[in-house]
């Protein structure tokens, strides 16, 4: 028997099974240097699947399709703990506009940094948006919180209705997220003393991860998902990028970028500033994710200090500005 082996997959096509998106068949299997085997996938994503031995880490790939060998992608790494391992790979109905981001560990190398080595742990599965906030969700929570005793330092700006807010700084998302997490009848994530934070800039502002609420990803959280379970690649999709897969400006001085076009994406290089497109506006990674890298910058949550971490890239920044491992203060 195998050691080493493309295992024993589960199909996931029809109303038995289950599907990743609508009209969309996705296959799962595990690829073990231990005799492994999926031996359940029920209907609310989990996957079940016994193992020859423990202390060894596993890898779950994700296809859309099996005529096509070479259509595997990475997804998942877990380190096998028991003989029978549940996980939940996915949520066919989650919360409106969000993805769920699988437990899991996503180690590899940076191909920038003389191959040096990361290590990102995800120890519990969570939602995020599949997009980033559009002017019009910030507006419809922005306008709600106003009236209710939220102060914010800036108003929002954004070049059309379904393009990413932007000019907000590190303050005004986090009260944002309270208050949209209030308005749905969350309780909030972010208090200061005990207290929800709704005013002005508090430089011991808490996060309780434990409640409904919403909140920013933490820096790790945030690599994590962009990585869309690939390991030791650039970007969410693989080592190079063009045009055609994200918003940026496009320069020769990066190996690695390849784009038949340079300089601001042509499509949204249109007066005036900024040169943002419509969220979604490109492929989404494999967790489901849009503009993890380019478009706009993207804040996230980290222990309280006063460079508090950007991710991403936007459409005003070169190459490396978009990789997964790079950050901004």
């Amino acid at each position: 028997m195998k050691k080493t082996a493309e295992l024993l997959f589960a199909l996931v096509a029809s109303a038995t099974w289950v599907c990743a998106q609508v009209d969309q068949s996705a296959f799962f299997r595990i690829v073990s240097t231990t005799d492994s085997r999926i031996t359940e996938f029920s209907a609310n994503g989990m996957l079940v699947w016994t193992n020859g031995a423990t202390d060894v880490t596993c890898m779950v790939q994700r296809a859309t399709t099996l005529i096509d060998p070479n259509s595997w992608v990475d997804y998942v790494q877990y380190v096998v703990t028991n003989n029978t391992m549940t996980i939940r790979l996915l949520d066919l109905n989650p919360p409106d506009g969000m993805v769920l981001i699988p437990k899991g560990i996503n180690n590899g190398t940076d191909l920038d940094k003389d191959f040096e080595v990361y290590s990102l742990t995800n120890d519990a599965p969570f939602y995020m948006d599949a997009t980033e906030v559009t002017k019009t969700q910030w507006d419809t929570v922005y306008n709600w919180a106003l009236t209710n005793g939220y102060q914010f330092d800036n108003v929002g700006l954004g070049k059309a209705v379904n393009h990413p807010v932007q000019m907000v700084n590190w303050y005004d998302c986090v009260k944002w997220c309270n208050a949209r997490s209030q308005k749905e009848g969350r309780t909030p994530c972010y208090t200061v003393s005990g207290s929800v934070y709704k005013t002005n800039q508090k430089p011991a502002v808490a996060c309780d991860f434990s409640v409904s609420g919403y909140r920013l990803p933490s820096n790790t959280e945030w690599e994590y998902a962009a990585r869309g379970g690939l390991n030791s690649k650039r970007f969410p999709w693989g080592d190079l990028i063009q045009h055609t897969r994200a918003n940026y400006n496009s320069s020769a001085d990066y190996s690695y970028d390849t784009s038949e076009t340079r300089g601001y994406h042509p499509t949204y290089d249109d007066d005036p500033r900024p040169y943002t497109s419509p969220v979604g506006s490109f492929a989404a990674n494999g967790y489901g994710l849009y503009d993890m890298a380019g478009n706009v910058w993207e804040w996230c949550w980290d222990e309280p200090n006063w460079d508090r971490p950007l991710r991403g890239g936007s459409w005003a920044n070169a190459v490396n500005a978009a990789r997964c491992v790079s950050k901004a203060t």
